[in-house]
């Protein structure tokens, strides 16, 4: 005779192995199944709805720690800074203010935000805040698409889609004959319900009225409801209330989590200030905690800081070692402060440690030209081009292996490589640089020239195409095309000494006149 397992706690067993879909449908034959006349049929459906609840949220969770983008709605009508003009290093728009002796956009490419570009893409680092509605409908906001995100809200409307896909029938719970007032008092279902409505159903008014209740049910001294009452504030917008929940949660439990939400919370009002000494008070609670090392080292190299981010990414690694983000900035920092053969052992422990992407293979190539290791650069680069997942890693490798080209001196190789570049990504501004100084090379004047007036306007951050412009139009005679783009090069790059001197050159000029 054969012996079945209890369906209830075979559907647990499936939670626990992450195979979250059979757990849902075995919840749900139980719940059909079940008379609702008897007590104990009555508890094993509690049971049964509680775990159908909590795989249905698992399906779609997503850290609320770390995802966090902000789209143009947030960017460009933010009116929640305290001062409008920022006293210098205090804010993190106006990053370029505190260098702290970082390297210089000659030696690091920068964001057009002012901040140097980072060794790890996070959400928001691509390209940091726009100054203006135009760049922020030009910014790539994300890592795999160029399309800037809209707004906040948008995308976790998307994510709350996926509760009309779970039932045929329709959703699983119908939240608007929900008796919310009744489940507050049940601690045992009020939070897996909670988890449901916020993260499946994105119906954040529900969510923060259960919150609500709940919080009021416990006294108000249950530091759980008083973190998620802070999440739904955030994700409404009203960052004031969700700091007052986040403190008071901390009052009554201190928990890692509440410092990475409350630190989120002071971000977003552009604090940075106070969002490093949350951190640091965190850490005299939780010494050497990683998570909190890493948000006091993202927070140094958003404002620009490099030597103290680094500093904070190797105490990272002494408390986690295989942490990758730490490696990977630590590596991009060594490289761009002429330190190659450091940066190739940082990356070689990344792929020791099994990351295995075109991006990483694509920093080895570049580590090995610089350190004299020309052998592996090919073979690298070669790795990269089989592993790309899109057309702007393909045009990036390209634009690299063309760098190489012009490093050995074969200027035919380098001009098909920045060819291919904008084959791929037609809107890659380096690439467009490097060509329009080949064409001049060459002596093609105007060809150099439509090159670099393309790569101004793709990339208004960078120096390079405005100084190339205004050295190439001084050239040719036409000095004030040539001090207007000259201006616009010191405005990317103030210490650049060679504008400085072409800006004196052509005042003269036009004190003569």
């Amino acid at each position: 005779m054969e012996v079945t397992m209890d369906p209830l706690f075979l559907a647990w067993s499936y939670f626990r192995r992450r195979k979250l879909q059979q757990c849902s449908d075995i919840c749900t034959k139980i719940l059909q199944d079940s008379p609702y006349d008897q007590d104990s049929a009555l508890l094993i459906s509690e049971a049964a709805w509680s775990l159908k609840t909590r795989a249905l949220t698992e399906m779609v969770y997503i850290d609320e720690v770390e995802v966090d983008q902000e789209g143009i709605a947030e960017m460009m009508l933010d009116e929640s800074s305290i001062a409008q003009v920022a006293r210098p290093g205090t804010s993190l728009r106006l990053p370029g203010t505190s260098q702290g002796g970082g390297p210089t956009p000659a030696v690091r490419p920068m964001t057009q935000s002012g901040r140097p570009i980072t060794g790890f893409v996070r959400p928001s680092t691509q390209s940091g805040r726009p100054g203006t509605m135009e760049q922020a409908i030009k910014t790539p906001r994300t890592a795999s698409t160029a399309r800037p995100v809209t707004s906040a809200s948008g995308r976790f409307i998307r994510l709350g889609t996926a509760s009309m896909l779970t039932n045929p029938d329709g959703p699983f719970i119908n939240l608007s004959r929900l008796n919310l007032a009744k489940y507050s008092q049940k601690p045992n279902l009020s939070r897996t319900l909670f988890e449901f409505i916020f993260h499946h159903e994105n119906d954040v008014k529900n969510a923060l009225d259960l919150a609500a209740q709940a919080t009021e049910h416990a006294q108000f001294k249950d530091w759980w409801w008083k973190v998620q009452l802070g999440k739904c504030y955030y994700r409404l917008g009203l960052y004031r209330e969700a700091e007052k929940q986040f403190r008071s949660a901390l009052n009554h439990q201190e928990v890692v989590d509440t410092y990475l939400y409350l630190a989120k919370v002071y971000q977003r009002l552009d604090q940075p200030i106070t969002a490093l000494n949350l951190f640091k008070q965190g850490l005299d609670h939780f010494p050497g905690e990683v998570t909190l090392l890493t948000g006091i080292a993202r927070i140094h190299e958003e404002m620009n800081n490099v030597s103290s981010a680094t500093e904070y990414y190797k105490d990272v690694l002494k408390q986690d070692n295989t942490h990758v983000e730490a490696i990977a900035c630590i590596g991009s920092n060594h490289f761009y402060t002429d330190q190659p053969e450091i940066a190739l052992r940082f990356y070689r422990r990344l792929l020791q440690m099994g990351v295995y992407n075109c991006q990483l293979y694509n920093n080895l190539g570049l580590c090995c030209f610089y350190a004299q290791q020309y052998d592996m650069t090919l073979s690298s680069f070669e790795r990269a081009l089989a592993l790309v997942a899109n057309d702007e890693e393909q045009a990036d490798v390209w634009y690299n292996i063309g760098h190489v080209a012009v490093g050995i001196g074969d200027l035919t190789l380098a001009y098909q490589c920045f060819k291919l570049a904008l084959a791929f990504n037609n809107d890659h501004a380096e690439a467009y640089n490097n060509l329009a100084v080949l064409e001049l090379r060459k002596g093609r004047i105007e060809q150099s020239k439509a090159f670099l007036q393309t790569a101004a306007s793709l990339a208004p951050h960078m120096y390079e195409p405005h100084f190339n412009l205004s050295i190439l139009s001084e050239k040719i005679g036409d000095l004030q095309s040539s001090y207007t783009a000259a201006q616009k090069s010191e405005d990317s790059f103030p210490e650049h000494v060679d504008t400085q001197q072409l800006l004196k050159q052509l005042r003269q000029h036009f004190a003569v006149l």
